[in-house]
């Protein structure tokens, strides 16, 4: 379990972050949603430990990790660029962090993930080859290989649209599913919050406005805030969104 107590941070004397607390369980799809500028990026660096907090703390399985470096907590990051290298190949680039750990993942354990993501035909191709939704598949190989203890992805699916964007989301649901690993994503987009996370976290100038499950903020917005960024701009798509909590709820039932 990921735990945030009483996280705080300022820049230059300006509050980014109040009084953040959370808690995330093993395995489970969390969105941190909220308008431009609300402090969710910042949210995400600080669980990452690239960016350090004023006051708080950071628990990880119960342990302090708050003043642990980046590199020893053991969690990856899959940025918006997707930072994959242009001058080697697909399997080059899914492969490179192993280099200095040859021992972390085994080669079947590389190739069933690289079936998973259904990355076989583009292994040779250099990374200016392909897609927008190859690329990205390419960046979660790449950062799933290195085994990390927590996935952070940092708006994900914002350069892909239609139905590439529909079959990122659901590889990033199977990868949680199949690997039971806590994944946690920044997006601005509330339909993507909603339709992939088992919880989403939203945030507004940098205070938890609400926290729960989907169904709950749809059915239960507990602010105007809420009511104003999630409900009025999903107005037109709210039909299918609770055709699909309707989906769930009848497949758990059978």
């Amino acid at each position: 379990m990921l735990e945030l107590k009483n996280i705080k941070k300022s820049y230059d004397g300006v509050p980014v972050l109040k009084n953040i607390d959370l808690s995330i369980a093993d395995g489970e799809i969390v969105s941190i949603l909220g308008p431009s500028g609300c402090g969710k990026t910042t949210l995400l660096n600080i669980i990452l430990g690239l960016t350090d907090t004023d006051s708080g703390k950071i628990l990880f399985n119960g342990e302090d990790i708050t003043n642990v470096p980046m590199e020893k907590r053991g969690f990856n990051i899959v940025f918006q660029d997707y930072a994959l290298f242009p001058n080697l190949n697909v399997y080059q680039n899914i492969t490179y962090g192993l280099k200095n750990k040859p021992d972390l993942s085994t080669k079947e354990e590389v190739n069933d993930l690289i079936a998973l993501l259904g990355l076989q035909p583009h292994l040779d191709k250099k990374i200016d080859q392909l897609s927008g939704g190859q690329k990205q598949r390419v960046a979660l190989a790449k950062t799933m290989v290195m085994k990390p203890k927590i996935l952070l992805l940092d708006e994900p699916l914002s350069a892909l649209d239609g139905v590439i964007k529909e079959s990122i989301k659901e590889k990033i649901k199977q990868i949680a599913r199949d690997y039971h690993l806590t994944t946690i994503i920044v997006t601005h987009d509330p339909e993507e919050a909603l339709t992939l996370s088992d919880k989403v976290l939203i945030v507004n100038e940098g205070c938890i406005s609400q926290y729960g499950a989907p169904e709950e903020i749809i059915t239960m917005p507990q602010n105007a805030f809420i009511k104003e960024f999630i409900l009025n701009q999903l107005e037109i798509k709210r039909n299918n969104i609770f055709a699909l909590f309707q989906q769930k709820t009848t497949v758990q039932a059978v």
